[in-house]
């Protein structure tokens, strides 16, 4: 069996639950300026597809790349790292 090419992996915070398999995820990441040569904390959000409904507002998830699941959704919850308490 071969093995695909390497998908990318983020981690972030979940900030929305609402919707049936999906979850809202933002993800922090940090760039350098190409100027001035200070890192810039630049924010996004992404739909990821959660299949068993286990995520809740405020847990630290990983997400991992995959195929186009809806219009939106590229990405899927592949374990949560911290629930919210």
């Amino acid at each position: 069996m071969t093995q695909r090419g390497n998908r990318k992996t983020r981690v972030g915070v979940v900030v929305s639950d609402k919707m049936d398999k999906t979850v809202v995820v933002k993800v922090d990441n940090l760039v350098k300026h190409p100027v001035y040569k200070k890192y810039i904390k630049r924010r996004y959000t992404c739909k990821a597809h959660d299949e068993q409904n286990n995520c809740e507002i405020g847990d630290k998830v990983l997400i991992v790349e995959t195929r186009p699941l809806s219009k939106q959704k590229r990405w899927r919850v592949r374990e949560i790292l911290e629930k919210n308490v």
